[in-house]
C-alpha cells in the first residue's frame, strides 16, 4: 500500500492561521504589531525568492516586514554596522539575514556567515542561529527553536505520529537541520514540546559506513543531506516515517534527498517535495517572530 503523503503545505496553512489569531490578540492588548527585518546582500534569484515568499507570509499574519537591500559589494563592516542598526532599533522585533551572503569576486574581503549570524541579538534571533540560543536548546530550555526541526516536530505531532521510544535516523549534519534536529528529538522532558521526548536518535551523513544498515534501522528517517534522491527505497524499513528536508534542482525537476517513488512503495508515510517540510519553515519563523515580540514587550 502507497505511503500516506503528509501535507506540509495544510500544515502551515493551520499553523499560520493559530499566528494570525494570536498576532491580533498581542494587538488588541496594547502592542504594535511584530516586526521581522530580512537583510539580503546581493541579487542570487532564489534568496530574492525565498525573502519575497516571507514577506508575504508576514503580512497574511499580521506580521511587519522590512527588506535591507544591500548590493553584493557590500563589505563586512558594513554589513555588520547594518545588523547593529537593526539590534537597537525597538520597531524591529526579529532579524533575519537571507543565505548564503555572496562572496567578492575581486579582492574585497569575505562576508563570513558565521560572524555576521553571531552578531545578530539574541533576543532577536528567530532563526535560532546564535551560539546562545544554540546553548540554550543544548541545555533543554530553550528561548527559540529552529524553523525548520520545529516545522517537522510540529508535522509530525499534528499527523499523530509519536517519537518517544522510536529510533530516529537523522542523515546529515549541518546546524540549520541535522544537528538541532538531533538535539531537539532527544530531550529527555519534552523542553521542545511534548511531542519530542523520548526518542533514540542517530546521526549520520554522507560519508557515514554502513548507511544502507543505519538508515534501515529507522523507526522514521529524516533526510538532510543535500544530495538529490540520495536515499533510496531499499534503504528505508517497510513502514517507516520519511521526512524529506531536501530540495534540490535536477535538470527541470525539483527533488529531494529521498527517491520519491521508491521510498512510497515502502514507507507508511512520507513528506513529498515540493509541498512537504519547506512552506513549515516560514511557518515557523512567523511563529518565532510573534515570540521574539512578546519576550521584548515583557521587557
Amino acid at each position: 500500500m502507497p505511503a500516506t503523503r503528509l501535507d506540509g503545505k495544510k500544515i502551515a496553512l493551520e499553523i499560520r492561521a493559530e499566528v494570525a489569531k494570536a498576532v491580533e490578540q498581542f494587538v488588541a492588548e496594547g502592542n504594535a504589531p511584530p516586526k521581522l527585518a530580512a537583510v539580503l546582500v546581493g541579487e542570487d534569484p532564489a534568496s530574492q525568492v525565498y525573502v519575497r515568499n516571507k514577506e508575504r507570509a508576514c503580512e497574511k499574519t499580521g506580521i511587519a516586514s522590512q527588506l535591507d537591500r544591500l548590493p553584493a559589494s557590500t563589505s563586512p563592516t558594513e554589513l555588520l554596522e547594518r545588523i547593529d542598526q537593526l539590534n537597537r532599533d525597538p520597531s524591529v522585533n526579529g532579524i533575519l539575514v537571507q543565505l548564503p551572503l555572496p562572496q567578492p569576486t575581486g579582492d574585497g574581503p569575505a562576508l563570513d556567515e558565521r560572524a555576521v549570524l553571531d552578531a545578530v541579538d539574541p533576543i532577536k534571533d528567530v532563526d535560532a542561529f546564535s551560539p546562545i540560543n544554540v546553548g540554550l536548546l543544548m541545555q533543554g530550555r530553550p528561548r527559540f527553536l529552529p524553523c525548520t526541526p520545529h516545522g517537522i516536530v510540529q508535522m509530525l505531532h499534528r499527523c499523530n505520529i509519536a517519537t518517544a521510544a522510536k529510533h530516529v535516523v537523522v542523515v546529515g549534519r549541518s546546524e540549520i537541520v541535522g544537528k538541532p534536529m538531533a538535539m531537539m528529538l532527544a530531550q529527555k522532558d519534552g523542553s521542545c514540546g511534548p511531542e519530542t521526548a523520548n526518542a533514540t536518535v542517530t546521526i549520520a551523513h554522507s560519508r557515514t559506513k554502513n548507511l544502507k544498515e543505519i538508515c534501515l534501522s529507522a523507526d522514521i528517517l529524516i533526510a538532510a543531506v543535500g544530495r538529490p534522491e540520495m536515499i533510496r527505497g531499499d534503504m528505508i524499513q517497510p513502514g517507516a516515517v520519511v521526512v524529506d528536508v531536501g530540495i534540490n534542482r535536477v535538470e527541470d525537476r525539483l527533488v529531494g534527498d529521498v527517491a520519491f517513488d521508491e521510498a512510497a512503495e515502502v514507507a507508511s508515510a512520507i513528506t513529498p517535495v515540493p509541498g512537504g517540510v519547506g512552506p513549515l519553515t516560514i511557518a515557523m519563523l512567523l511563529h518565532n517572530t510573534l515570540l521574539a515580540a512578546k519576550l521584548q514587550a515583557a521587557k
